[in-house]
């Protein structure tokens, strides 16, 4: 399997944004993420919407897209009531997360990491069954905003355990920005070990701390094969204090063009949908390829 960018902009990076777009401005974000060439995109959660308002009408947003052949519309849930309201809305995908920690998992999601992780091992049968795939996905895997360093034994027992559950494939995320290279080569690079190839392994960081990109490219070294980032740069955790937004879409695929790694991505398509967007929520976004534009190498 090749590299695959997943945009999340419209999931987690308007979930906690201090705008609200309509249920149309999302469809049209989502619709022109498409065109600009990604093909995986997370386009709402099914939450309760008193928990994240800004996700309220994410089957609005699904009953309004014009789904493009070949493109993956995806929806986060977090318990069984939201796997069936993302059913119903007919996502492509099923995407299933919990904190790692004891102290962010009950604040977020008011269980143990325990519990949460057998709901949702007879969850997946449910998924399974409507012939989607279903992604689970470890936050704050790097550290805590309440209990500090992570222990990376216990992030390797809940992906070992996943990888033999069956979920199609296992994310890693750094929810608060708090990771550096170093330590994001090692856990990837134990989990890929710990694994092997059965199952890819996502990456999904936030660069509250500006370690984003590098922290990309160390899991790029490292074995993952999916990358999660956010159009402009937006985003943020309601449940994680000072987190900021994820790495940008545009950021990321400028990087690996330049590497040679084929993502399929129009760039200056991308950036023009950021700047679009930073219009739409009338304030400033956080990418730098946005702003500073592609590098042509014969000047225009």
């Amino acid at each position: 399997m090749g590299i695959q960018v997943q945009e999340v902009g419209p999931r987690d990076g308007l979930q906690n944004d201090p705008a609200r777009l309509s249920a149309a401005q999302k469809v049209a974000l989502v619709e022109r993420l498409a065109a600009a060439g990604l093909r995986r995109i997370e386009t709402g959660s099914f939450v309760h919407p008193r928990a994240v308002p800004a996700m309220a009408d994410s089957e609005a947003v699904f009953a309004g897209i014009h789904r493009r052949p070949g493109v993956s519309y995806s929806g986060l849930a977090l318990n069984g009531r939201g796997v069936e309201r993302a059913l119903a809305a007919t996502v492509d995908e099923v995407h299933l997360s919990f904190g790692i920690t004891e102290s962010f998992n009950q604040k977020n999601q008011r269980q143990s990491p325990e519990d949460n992780f057998r709901a949702f091992c007879e969850l997946l049968p449910k998924v399974k069954a409507a012939g989607i795939p279903c992604t689970l996905t470890f936050s704050v895997a790097f550290g805590c905003p309440f209990e500090g360093q992570v222990d990376p034994g216990r992030v390797m027992s809940f992906v070992e355990r996943a990888a033999e559950a069956g979920f199609d494939e296992i994310g890693l995320a750094d929810t608060i920005g708090v990771a550096v290279p170093s330590q994001v080569s090692a856990l990837f690079t134990r989990a890929r070990g710990t694994i092997g190839t059965r199952v890819p392994i996502a990456a999904h960081f936030h660069n509250t701390r500006s370690t984003g990109l590098a922290n990309a490219y160390a899991a790029l070294e490292s074995g993952a094969t999916i990358f999660d980032a956010a159009v402009g740069g937006t985003g943020g955790c309601p449940f994680a204090p000072n987190a900021t937004g994820n790495i940008a879409t545009e950021d990321l695929v400028y990087m690996l063009d330049g590497m040679g790694v084929a993502t399929g991505i129009d760039l200056e398509a991308l950036i023009e949908v950021a700047r679009w967007l930073e219009g739409q929520l009338g304030h400033r976004l956080e990418g730098m390829v946005m702003k500073a534009g592609p590098f042509r190498t014969v000047p225009a």
